[in-house]
């Protein structure tokens, strides 16, 4: 899949895509788990925080379940030109992507334009990670993400007699990376991608972030390496980690 090329004037924008509509259920923090304090804020409050420390984004667009009604109450410092909200999420992280996408489009974005997916529960975030992705990718055909090639022995689980997980196999982590955020690609690019992947179920469920719906169009994203601090806060132990980071942080 292909769109028209930018005339040679034609200098894109970047925007900042925040998916906030899910619940954080594996968290185990009592509710979502974007809105759990974190270091004195909500943990997409630091999210947000180090987006809008960005001066390449254009604006940052967080998209929210429609029944969320408490946001706002949980990231008072979010406002400004930039700073928008659509109350467009769906049942799953790719449909509240596309749907931000739809929403970017409606508010002037362009289909060359760059779109940067954050997760909002990556709240370590350093805008310095942010514009390194953009530094390498900005040229780039197809776009790329954050990823830090594997270090640990990986291991392949099956249940023992009394369901407990058990080692089965230890598994080459020859060439692989483990993916993180954001993930840089273009409006008119990832759409159509993601699109193409929601209208299949097998596709769908395969969609685990931005680059699989990427990768499922013949394309190859670029790895920009990331940060070992730039964690996903999922499970309980997580959020202990990210308080003491972000609490020692000059």
């Amino acid at each position: 899949m292909s769109y028209t090329v930018a005339s040679p004037s034609f200098q894109p924008r970047c925007y900042a895509l925040v998916p906030c509509a899910g619940v954080g259920e594996r968290a185990g923090v009592g509710g979502p788990k974007q809105y759990h304090a974190v270091a004195g804020q909500a943990v997409v409050a630091h999210t947000l925080a180090a987006l809008q420390a960005v001066p390449r984004l254009t604006a940052t667009l967080v998209v929210l379940s429609p029944e969320d009604a408490a946001f706002e109450r949980h990231t008072p410092h979010f406002t400004g030109e930039g700073a928008w909200v659509a109350r467009v999420g769906g049942a799953s992280r790719a449909e509240s992507v596309a749907n931000g996408l739809q929403e970017l489009l409606a508010r002037g974005a362009q289909p060359h334009d760059w779109v940067l997916v954050h997760d909002a529960a990556r709240c370590l975030l350093r805008p310095e990670w942010v514009d390194r992705l953009i530094a390498a990718c900005d040229d780039d055909e197809v776009g790329g993400l954050l990823a830090l090639p594997l270090a640990d022995t990986l291991k392949a689980a099956a249940p023992g007699a009394h369901g407990e997980p058990r080692a089965q196999q230890t598994v080459d982590r020859t060439a692989k990376w483990a993916a993180q955020t954001p993930q840089m690609f273009r409006l008119g690019l990832l759409q159509p991608a993601l699109v193409s992947a929601l209208s299949d179920p097998v596709k769908a469920a395969a969609v685990t972030d931005e680059a699989s719906a990427i990768e499922m169009l013949g394309h190859t994203p670029r790895l920009v390496t990331g940060d070992f601090e730039n964690i996903k806060l999922t499970w309980p132990g997580d959020f202990a980690l990210a308080e003491r980071l972000l609490s020692t942080r000059a």
